[in-house]
């Protein structure tokens, strides 16, 4: 080890002082804290890497976006990441790029973490590669060879449908959807969810509109909507777009929710402070970085273990003032 070469000890000694034992004289004591201090390493860490023969990291692939869901993914899973004693270690891809994910997953070997987590929300097409620590996968599939791979979806189906279902029963007779991006595993999801919840009421699916996730995709969308003068109940698959189609209606003289509710995803800040304020499907962020990380860290520390299965992440439907019963006509 390098703390022990730099010392001139053994490195039963250098765990010996980082561990706190007695029977080690005062300067080679004095040898090992400085080469420590040197090297840059933290006694904590370095003991139990010493101890453990892993070095208490984890890594973490993820879209490189200000969008909030991955955002917020990401924030979670590094407060779980720290509460379970894990450093982390986050390689951002961008939209687009081959090999992306790849590439990703390599460096972080490199680096010697002791497990990934990959959230990575955009189908890049398939992932060939093998990898020796355990994997997490948030909300998307994917395949790694040669270890064991975990999962944990983010909800996002049920949540959709709970969305759906909300506008239904109101006595809203259909649900118009504007979709995320295709190519986003969230959007196929929640497009999903909308599906479902509309053919198990019978009730008629609609033509779906796509969005890029913007306020400006959902106020082009919801032009065409306020158009329509059949359209009564929109479900749009984030709360940028549903305050984009909020905007368009009302600019075309259509009421919210009098003559249109609208439902949003993901309980972004602003959502409440809107007008009206707007009626949306929580995210549980932290619930499901916490779920993972609980399974990653077992799979880690406990390689010999089965696998525990995973948790249903909460499902929590905010109504506010966007949502209404259809008005007679």
């Amino acid at each position: 080890m390098d703390v022990a070469r730099l010392a001139g000890v053994s490195q039963k000694t250098v765990s010996r002082v980082f561990n706190g034992e007695r029977y080690v004289s005062d300067e080679v004591r004095r040898r090992v804290l400085e080469a420590a201090g040197e090297l840059g390493y933290r006694l904590n860490s370095a003991a139990r890497a010493l101890a453990s023969g892993r070095t208490r990291s984890i890594g973490v692939v993820t879209l490189g976006t200000a969008l909030y869901g991955p955002a917020s993914l990401l924030i979670g899973v590094e407060r779980a990441a720290r509460d379970a004693g894990y450093a982390l270690r986050v390689i951002n891809t961008l939209e687009g790029h081959p090999g992306g994910v790849v590439g990703a997953v390599e460096s972080l070997l490199e680096q010697g973490v002791d497990g990934i987590v990959v959230s990575e929300p955009i189908d890049e097409g398939a992932v060939s590669l093998s990898v020796d620590v355990p994997v997490l996968v948030l909300g998307a599939p994917a395949t790694f060879g040669g270890t064991r791979t975990v999962a944990t979806g983010v909800g996002a189906e049920l949540l959709a449908r709970t969305a759906t279902e909300h506008l239904l029963d109101l006595g809203h007779t259909t649900v118009h959807h504007l979709a995320g991006p295709e190519r986003w595993f969230a959007a196929r999801d929640r497009l999903e969810g909308w599906r479902s919840a509309l053919t198990a009421r019978g009730r008629e699916r609609p033509a779906v509109l796509v969005g890029d996730w913007s306020a400006a995709s959902g106020y082009e969308a919801g032009r065409a909507l306020a158009a329509d003068g059949d359209v009564t109940a929109v479900f749009a698959a984030n709360d940028d777009m549903a305050i984009g189609v909020i905007r368009a209606l009302t600019k075309a003289g259509r009421r919210v929710p009098d003559d249109v509710s609208v439902v949003g995803f993901d309980d972004i800040p602003v959502a409440a402070y809107v007008t009206p304020p707007l009626t949306t499907v929580r995210q549980p962020f932290d619930a499901v970085a916490r779920e993972g990380l609980r399974l990653l860290v077992q799979a880690i520390e406990k390689p010999g273990a089965e696998p525990a299965p995973a948790n249903d992440p909460p499902v929590e439907l905010v109504v506010r003032a966007s949502t209404a019963p259809p008005s007679p006509r």
